[in-house]
């Protein structure tokens, strides 16, 4: 990757999504995003959220560590790039407290619901036993992690996580906060509102196994070949975890890069196909956010 200067205007924060976290030991979420984007020339800091719970209730956390970290560095607003749920948390807080906000960009995001949390719903009938399991399970394995990363006081909460991701649960929340939003499927929403500037970018899985270079070694890469089978709306054209025109948010940086779900934060460690950079991409972005003067 060619180094490229650019400081942006306000810092970047990489909002992680389900069953993210900021570091554990010496082990990024964001791999090799942050350092890239530091050496770049710009500020960037991981907040450290809930694994599993809900939009609102990782927005409200997300928000109170906007307000200290925005206190403590002495800046007016920040970039937020959101992976995954990670994208609903920052358009939560930029709807609630958009004076903060210079721009959301939605990485991945899950802007009109994830096929898969539909299917994994359907699948647990509310109350039941099997719920009760896999919330335990679920919960249990977020608690791990945020006991690992040096979070273990954040709370979890598997089944309003899954609930808030559905096709339906997040069409309630885009009731709500509709800020950014397409107003046709598969189209571009407004670039900006209430004074925040909105993007994304996202990828689908493409060819055959054989095509998939390093990316054919990743356990992570195989499993969500296996999710993208489940969608029935946009089945030839999703990441694994999120259809490509479910990502679509603000102005529209493209949506089909060769990625699957966690291919776009690097993920598992560097392992992706050798004709696209994601860590490139971030700084890219920035690049392009600086642009903007943002």
């Amino acid at each position: 990757m060619n180094d490229i200067q650019v400081t942006t205007k306000y810092p970047i924060l990489l909002v992680h999504g389900l069953f993210g976290f900021d570091r554990i030991a010496n082990f990024d979420m964001f791999y090799g995003i942050v350092q890239a984007l530091e050496k770049a020339g710009c500020r960037v800091h991981v907040p450290a959220l809930s694994g599993v719970h809900d939009n609102e209730t990782r927005g409200e956390q997300l928000l109170l560590q906007i307000e200290s970290f925005l206190k403590r560095s002495g800046y007016l607003k920040v970039n937020l790039i959101g992976h995954s749920q990670g994208a609903l948390t920052s358009r939560y807080a930029a709807a609630v407290r958009p004076e903060l906000i210079a721009s959301v960009t939605s990485v991945s995001g899950p802007n009109h619901g994830s096929e898969v949390a539909d299917r994994v719903r359907e699948a647990l009938t509310p109350g039941k036993l099997p719920e009760r399991q896999a919330a335990r399970l679920v919960s249990g394995f977020a608690h791990f992690l945020a006991l690992l990363s040096g979070n273990p006081g954040l709370p979890q909460d598997p089944v309003r996580a899954l609930d808030a991701l559905t096709t339906e649960g997040v069409a309630h929340f885009n009731l709500k906060y509709p800020q950014g939003l397409p107003g046709e499927w598969g189209s571009d929403g407004a670039e900006q509102v209430n004074g925040v500037n909105y993007y994304s970018w996202s990828g689908c899985i493409q060819g055959s196994l054989r095509s998939e270079g390093q990316n054919a070694l990743d356990p992570l890469h195989l499993a969500l070949r296996g999710y993208a089978l489940l969608f029935k709306r946009e089945t030839a054209q999703n990441d694994g975890l999120v259809g490509r025109y479910s990502s679509h948010l603000g102005k529209v940086i493209r949506s089909d890069y060769p990625l699957d779900h966690v291919d776009a934060i690097n993920q598992t460690a560097g392992l992706v196909r050798k004709d696209v950079d994601p860590v490139k991409l971030y700084v890219d972005h920035a690049a392009f956010l600086y642009a903007r003067g943002l």
